[in-house]
């Protein structure tokens, strides 16, 4: 609907890939239907993946001993996280929807995307004890992992040789969106893009386009480990 608002953070080198191109399709099909779309396209950002002292500007809570956490927790209560965080993350808190899309590396999401994970989702801004999973301080938000893998469909089943893909996404899925009160949406999975015809791939793509078409109709996954582990 006109007005909703998009975040795609994407992690992809190559603007030709499969991943590169599912982006532009969301891009498109989303500014089709009147909502604003923002991109993260991190690897051109040449976004620093790596939680360090520099994302702190000015004092130190404690000079002493550093501890990541509690250091960038209090620089964003008093506005001192660094700009390329402080950046990302106003474009979180003024999205409906996050995407991710990505390749799946070792089973997870590349490093740089990890390392945007750790360094937007800072204590005070995406959660804050007890106000976790449904009391998570991005509540009202909706979230999505689109990404391609190297495996076929039938080393990711239950017993197949990879297990199920629902294990892979539950640290994602799970441990991160749902942690700080994000709803998620079904993942939109691409199998071994790079074993499939040119045909076979545009009908990735055109799958993607259709069901961004009614994206927002659909319902968030039910959010407890059945959905994963059942």
């Amino acid at each position: 609907p006109p007005g909703r608002k998009v975040l795609i953070v994407y992690a992809h080198q190559e603007p030709k890939s499969l991943n590169g191109s599912l982006k532009r399709v969301a891009v498109e099909e989303l500014s089709k239907q009147g909502c604003s779309v923002t991109v993260s396209d991190l690897y051109a950002m040449q976004f620093e993946p790596r939680a360090t002292r520099n994302d702190i500007v000015g004092c130190l809570h404690n000079s002493e001993e550093f501890n990541y956490a509690v250091e960038t927790w209090e620089a964003y209560k008093r506005g001192g996280l660094s700009s390329d965080v402080s950046e990302e993350q106003r474009k979180v808190q003024e999205a409906d929807l996050l995407i991710f899309q990505f390749p799946l590396y070792w089973f997870s999401m590349p490093a740089i995307m990890k390392g945007w994970m750790d360094r937007v989702l800072v204590q005070g801004f995406a959660h804050e004890f007890p106000n976790c999973y449904d009391s998570g301080l991005l509540k009202n938000k909706l979230s999505l992992f689109s990404f391609t893998t190297g495996g076929s469909e039938e080393m990711y089943a239950k017993g197949g040789i990879s297990g199920d893909i629902r294990y892979l996404l539950w640290p994602m899925q799970h441990g991160i969106m749902h942690f700080c009160g994000v709803k998620v949406l079904a993942p939109h999975i691409c199998f071994a893009p790079e074993y499939v015809s040119e045909e076979k791939r545009k009908e990735m793509l055109n799958a993607w386009a259709q069901r961004l078409k009614t994206i927002w109709k659909e319902e968030p996954i039910n959010c407890s480990p059945e959905w994963y582990f059942k």
